[in-house]
């Protein structure tokens, strides 16, 4: 049955290339091969299910707005290769919703719009080889999701930013050879995904010193980078994008960057120095005055013959025998520290001077 049915459709299809006289060739499987045609439109005589077109080498015209292939809504694969195509327009291939093969290679195309593949949910394999791509952006690449190969080799690429890195890490196979990659600082974060994609071999192509050389083979020196950050090979790529991002979002030191909090502990610590000291130096005073205000009042005694006089608490009677009694002058002497106390005179010691004055007067 199935036999019957191939032999109809290729049957129809040879039909259909007499009675229209376009000049692309069908075959059995639905493809349609139109190549080196000098052809400016695809033609609109072909049948709209066929599944393969080979566009390749031709001049074809890239519409400002619209799409590029309205009459084609089945086709799995389709090569516009050798066309001077040079830009694509947002959602040029956005009614292709089942191409899952796109060759766009020597279209000399030297940017891609964000949105210039949207639509293409089944595209797995995107060949972009030969072109003229300087930039490779992670925003043309978010609607492929099936994106399974990518092919940018030989295009102007001299580095790919880390975000651009990030959107690839879930393509199994990306080519980037032949492109002028330049070895320097600016090249770090494909040097840390070609790390991590083991399987990938570029080289540099600048400066002479590096030339030929594997990426993933040179040290972070050879970059010219002061301070490279190095990942183990376990870390995942979505890890060191995010580190390096945060790092060279950093602000410099000096300018409100990590050198703050040094400066601030800085400060609480000689803060906190000196407020020990201070301590330090009125303890060390009070001391000082305390020691210089420990004395004792002198014991009484009597001003007429000098002995001491007799107190319950300072001077017991039944000690008076065993042990001798001290001088005035002794006393004075053991507790003389150089300060003038007042009040040590006891009223007791002025009545006899008072007397005195008294005999005087009534004499």
């Amino acid at each position: 049955m199935a036999p019957v049915l191939l032999l109809r459709v290729c049957g129809l299809l040879c039909a259909w290339s007499l009675v229209t006289g376009h000049p692309c060739s069908l075959d059995h499987q639905g493809w349609a091969d139109c190549n080196r045609k000098s052809l400016l439109h695809a033609p609109s005589s072909l049948p709209s299910n066929i599944t393969g077109l080979d566009l390749s080498f031709n001049s074809l015209v890239v519409p400002r707005h619209g799409t590029l292939l309205m009459d084609f809504p089945s086709l799995h694969s389709l090569n516009l290769s050798g066309n001077a195509l040079l830009a694509l327009s947002p959602a040029v291939f956005s009614n292709l919703r089942a191409l899952r093969v796109l060759d766009l290679s020597s279209c000399s195309i030297a940017s891609l719009h964000t949105d210039a593949f949207k639509g293409l949910k089944n595209l797995h394999t995107l060949l972009l080889r030969n072109n003229s791509l300087q930039e490779l952006e992670a925003a043309f690449l978010l609607p492929l999701k099936a994106l399974s190969h990518l092919d940018v080799r030989h295009n102007a690429l001299v580095s790919v930013e880390a975000a651009s890195l990030w959107a690839l890490e879930a393509v199994p196979r990306v080519q980037l050879e032949g492109n002028p990659w330049v070895c320097s600082c600016a090249v770090r974060p494909l040097w840390h995904w070609l790390r991590h994609r083991q399987a990938v071999q570029v080289t540099c192509a600048s400066p002479p010193g590096l030339q030929g050389q594997e990426i993933a083979a040179l040290d972070s020196q050879d970059l010219g980078c002061p301070m490279m950050q190095r990942f183990p090979r376990g870390v995942s790529t979505e890890q060191q994008v995010t580190a390096s991002n945060s790092n060279t979002t950093t602000l410099p030191t000096g300018k409100g960057g990590r050198s703050w909090p040094y400066l601030v502990g800085f400060l609480v610590a000689a803060i906190s120095l000196s407020i020990l000291i201070a301590l330090a130096a009125k303890c060390k005073l009070f001391h000082k005055n305390f020691a210089s205000y420990r004395h004792q009042p002198l014991p009484e005694t009597s001003s007429i013959g000098g002995s001491p006089m007799e107190h319950s608490s300072d001077w017991d009677r039944g000690s008076l025998g065993s042990h001798p009694m001290p001088s005035a002058a002794d006393l004075q002497a053991e507790d003389d520290d150089g300060f003038i106390e007042d009040n040590y005179i006891q009223p007791n010691e002025q009545l006899p001077e008072e007397e005195e004055q008294e005999s005087h007067l009534s004499i």
